[in-house]
């Protein structure tokens, strides 16, 4: 049982590797994810490093932490009947908590949070307990299936209407928000909130609905505690590996180079479309890989740190977001716009090296991580008991 919660903490430290990767290169640069080039132009290393990102890292990694934020959910449902608590007012107040945390976290930090969106589609996630398993599975399938369609629709608009994408307008854009973020920190709130503005259609319209999915296929699999015991999930770690190479891969494959080739076309929009479907499966190969991993037993102290890092990921999630702000704003660093890709990727990596190595070193000495700590006060209304068992006393 200790084996397997510990697979499930160190597959959640690897999503919070994959969302940093993601995160990291928003921050860095103003003209990622528009399909414009840097003034530089990118070399062939960037190039191939943008592909890699766009098949396998975006939306893939943020759809296993939702699958496994739906699967923690039955975990504070058996914390409660534990506690002999009520469930409900408890997970209310979490997901306030949550919500207010992730509010902050936007505003202050980085216009991308999903602590703010988690809340609130907890609450909608809430409202499905009583539901049957099959009833929640359809329901997964639908909005993934209705949120492709709306994309698809949307390529259809596109294709019967000329272009009317203004490169330069564009360019001129992405310097003036590159200028803003190495400013003080009025000019970077203030493009924050900007730049909020101009995300929440992207989140209503695809972040929101698919990490929605996700959160109901987590919270069946943690109904049928289908992670308790290798015997349960073996058998589908192959098929799933198998769904994800013939489907899950050529989506993602198809929704890169689309969006390479023909950036802000109908095209990368029906890619996209095409994606949204397929994601979740490479999505669950990515977990089954991990999961075949980490029960090898050939990962040596990696799977323990992983571990560590996925128990403490609320705290990861905001300290990456505090690391990259200082590195990229005008309040640290102000390199934003001025590291290539591969520059970035390997400034995610040393973060991340950094976190494994803080988040061990810190629950070897405290219960909780401190935004943890701080949640779950939130959550049962006292201060929890923060340090160790074994510190207890000093």
């Amino acid at each position: 049982m200790h084996d397997r919660i510990t697979n499930i903490d160190a597959v959640r430290g690897s999503a919070l590797f994959g969302i940093l990767v993601v995160n990291a290169m928003v921050f860095s640069s103003p003209w990622y994810g528009t399909g414009l080039m840097p003034p530089g132009g990118r070399g062939p290393l960037d190039d191939a490093l943008a592909f890699v990102i766009s098949t396998v890292f975006e939306l893939k990694f943020y759809l296993l932490f939702s699958f496994l934020f739906g699967y923690s959910v039955t975990l504070q449902m058996q914390s409660a009947e534990r506690a002999e608590a009520a469930f409900l007012p408890r997970m209310l107040r979490r997901q306030a908590g949550l919500f207010l945390i992730g509010a902050c976290h936007a505003v202050l930090l980085f216009h991308g949070d999903i602590l703010a969106t988690y809340a609130v589609l907890g609450l909608l996630l809430l409202m499905t307990r009583r539901w049957s398993d099959a009833t929640r599975l359809w329901l997964a399938a639908a909005i993934i299936l209705a949120t492709a369609a709306f994309w698809l629709l949307l390529a259809l608009l596109q294709a019967s209407e000329p272009m009317r994408q203004d490169s330069v307008a564009l360019q001129q854009h992405a310097e003036a928000v590159a200028a803003a973020f190495r400013g003080l920190m009025p000019s970077i709130v203030g493009q924050r909130l900007e730049e909020l503005q101009s995300f929440l259609p992207m989140l209503l319209l695809l972040q929101a609905p698919c990490a929605l999915a996700m959160f109901l296929l987590g919270f069946v699999a943690g109904h049928r505690r289908f992670f308790e015991a290798r015997e349960t999930y073996g058998a589908y770690l192959g098929r799933a590996s198998r769904w994800g190479l013939l489907v899950g891969l050529p989506g993602g494959l198809a929704y890169t180079a689309a969006a390479q080739l023909a950036p802000g076309s109908p095209l990368e929009t029906a890619a996209l479309a095409l994606s949204i479907v397929t994601s979740p499966f490479l999505t669950m190969a990515l977990m089954a890989a991990m999961l075949t991993i980490f029960d090898s037993g050939r990962t040596g102290p990696w799977r323990e740190y992983l571990a560590s890092a996925g128990r403490m990921a609320l705290s990861n999630y905001l300290l990456q977001s505090l690391a990259c702000a200082f590195i990229f704003y005008g309040y640290g660093l102000g390199l934003i716009g001025r590291l290539s890709i591969a520059q970035t990727l390997g400034t995610a990596i040393l973060i991340f090296g950094a976190q494994l190595l803080a988040s061990h070193w810190w629950l070897r000495r405290f219960r909780y991580g401190p935004a943890e700590w701080l949640l779950r006060a939130m959550t049962i209304g006292q201060w929890p008991q923060w340090r160790a068992d074994r510190h207890a006393g000093g």
